[in-house]
């Protein structure tokens, strides 16, 4: 018997990308069963076909863009990745080598990550494609990081190199020349810290989505202090920095950077530096956390605050 399209498509697609626990995505829900001592952490994003990513980006990069942004928060967090659930929602008429490409895009980064789906759903949509993925992940009792609790003094450190996922999206549409092709791959694949250990090390910390001012906002909010930063310090890559300065205010406040954002105490810079000499990934000092309104200061090589026009992306 021909089974209705939904569950063909699942079928061929979907199912084999599930796990322990999915039931082959035969039932409405999933088990799982926790490690042992650890608390579960859960995260979830969506994307959106003209938004998050254009129509025409290759499907199997989509796929894996909207696995890693999630990757990204449960790095933050200081996490492990385990297993996860989605909605995808397409337009009638969506080819199926748009489908097959998208799910061969998640099985590449299942395999690289170690995680596989648990179940989720599909629909479907008079609009773009819209798709949203939810992150299990778990973390030793206790040892979570948050976007609370740094303190005054903190230092402010971002891994790898901000701006470039914005500067991607300049090239992707048509307002940048990267003739490498550096800053495109950044924006269309980033580059999620799992495995970055943050317990003992950031007393707050979260990933750099919506801009890297807007969310070290967030971080001054929900800990109640000021923060300055230097320009001049944050870490640029070479593609950035020949797209010139006019680009720096983009770099600072466009945001699909997904590194790391942390508060490091003075006295645990040592050990930042030792983690990410475990994990191969430079880090960077770029400001520090103080008593104060809770608010973001950007200052120039001179010392003069920057006036910027926006502080980061936002949906509404």
């Amino acid at each position: 018997m021909t089974l209705p399209g939904e569950f063909s498509l699942i079928g061929r697609h979907f199912r084999p990308l599930a796990g322990p626990g999915a039931l082959g995505l035969r039932d409405d829900a999933a088990l799982l069963m926790p490690p042992a001592g650890r608390e579960l952490v859960l995260t979830v994003d969506a994307m959106v076909a003209g938004v998050h990513f254009l129509p025409d980006d290759p499907p199997d990069l989509v796929g894996r863009k909207l696995l890693r942004v999630n990757l990204s928060d449960i790095a933050a967090k200081g996490a492990v990745p385990l297993h996860y659930l989605m909605t995808v929602s397409l337009p009638k008429g969506t080819p199926d080598a748009w489908v097959a490409g998208f799910a061969a895009g998640l099985a590449v980064d299942q395999a690289a990550f170690g995680v596989s789906l648990l179940g989720g759903d599909t629909t479907s949509t008079p609009g773009p494609i819209s798709l949203s993925l939810t992150l299990i992940g778990h973390v030793a009792r206790g040892t979570a990081v948050h976007r609370f609790g740094a303190a005054d003094g903190d230092e402010i450190w971002v891994t790898g190199t901000i701006g470039d996922g914005a500067l991607g999206l300049a090239v992707a549409t048509g307002r940048l020349v990267d003739p490498t092709g550096f800053l495109l791959e950044r924006y269309r694949l980033p580059r999620p810290r799992v495995g970055f250990s943050l317990a003992g090390i950031a007393s707050a910390a979260m990933d750099v989505s919506d801009g890297l001012v807007q969310d070290l906002g967030h971080i001054c909010r929900a800990s109640g202090l000021g923060a300055e930063i230097f320009a001049g310090d944050v870490p640029l890559s070479d593609p950035a920095l020949a797209a010139g300065p006019a680009w720096l205010e983009t770099c600072l406040t466009g945001g699909d950077d997904y590194e790391l954002l942390l508060a490091v105490p003075p006295a645990r810079a040592e050990a930042l530096l030792a983690e990410a000499v475990r994990c191969g990934v430079a880090v960077t000092r770029i400001g520090r956390l103080q008593a104060g309104p809770p608010e973001v200061v950007v200052r120039g090589s001179g010392g003069e605050s920057l006036s910027l026009t926006k502080g980061g992306w936002s949906h509404f």
